[in-house]
């Protein structure tokens, strides 16, 4: 009978053999292929043609998406190529072939990942598909690049900013008026009554147009920054608010006799 380490050490001698045939099985299939032949030295060949065939692999799966993206918003993109040092073997994507030498091998597009010879990047099409993976910024980023990342006409950030500022200026004179008389609403007393009092004083100066040419559009340029500061003291939230701040106190000095 055999011992339990003999048994054991047979089953380990049958996996061993199993796993040699399939992975001669394997090179062979993707020898086959890739229209190559691996002879009786076919094991010291197995890493590069795997390598080789992951690089071809990968230029498929990238054509393929880059046709999938022509029905969609095909913007013309030129690859972002630069000079890269590969580690192991790499074959062109371009061209399928070897990259010689042991530094600078050739170069690789950062917005993509493509890989190809500097020779062979001279007649690469200018069809880019940058990946999400690659662009790591929003802002201070080149917006082909951007939209191409995300597949948009347009950045996001375009797109949600508008809307939400859409969803909030009232276009509508009414709904604009109760809406501004809901916020006046939640002033403390003591605010709400001395700025009630200024638009009254205030809506008395414009009946005077013609001698101090002071409107209520030029009366809120110019208590608008006095009167709505931002909290925080920001040169450049001030004047990015200069205009609504413009606007609302026109609005409050022109309906003082509805709002308050």
């Amino acid at each position: 009978m055999f011992s339990e380490d003999l048994w054991l050490e047979n089953e380990k001698n049958c996996a061993v053999v199993h796993k040699s045939k399939r992975g001669r099985k394997r090179q062979e299939l993707l020898a086959m292929a890739l229209g190559v032949k691996v002879g009786v030295k076919g094991a010291l060949l197995w890493q590069p043609l795997k390598l080789f065939a992951y690089s071809q692999i990968t230029s498929l799966v990238r054509r393929a998406a880059l046709t999938q993206n022509d029905n969609h918003f095909n913007y013309e993109k030129a690859h972002n190529f630069k000079v890269h040092t590969f580690r192991g073997p790499h074959w062109c994507e371009y061209c399928a072939n070897f990259m010689w030498g042991l530094i600078a091998q050739g170069v690789r597009c950062s917005d993509c990942g493509l890989n190809v010879h500097k020779q062979c990047s001279k007649y690469v099409p200018n069809d880019c598909q940058p990946d999400l993976k690659r662009i790591k910024r929003v802002y201070c980023c080149d917006l082909t690049t951007l939209v191409k990342a995300h597949n948009t006409q347009r950045p996001m950030v375009v797109d949600s900013c508008i809307r939400e500022i859409e969803a909030r200026e009232i276009s509508n004179p009414d709904e604009r008026l109760e809406a501004i008389h809901e916020v006046l609403m939640l002033l403390p007393a003591a605010h709400y009554e001395t700025l009630r009092y200024l638009m009254i004083h205030l809506k008395k100066v414009t009946l005077h147009e013609k001698e101090n040419f002071m409107n209520a559009e030029n009366l809120g340029i110019v208590f608008g920054p006095t009167l709505m500061r931002p909290p925080e003291d920001s040169t450049l939230a001030t004047l990015n608010d200069m205009r609504y701040q413009k606007l609302i106190v026109q609005i409050l000095i022109e309906n003082e006799d509805v709002l308050f």
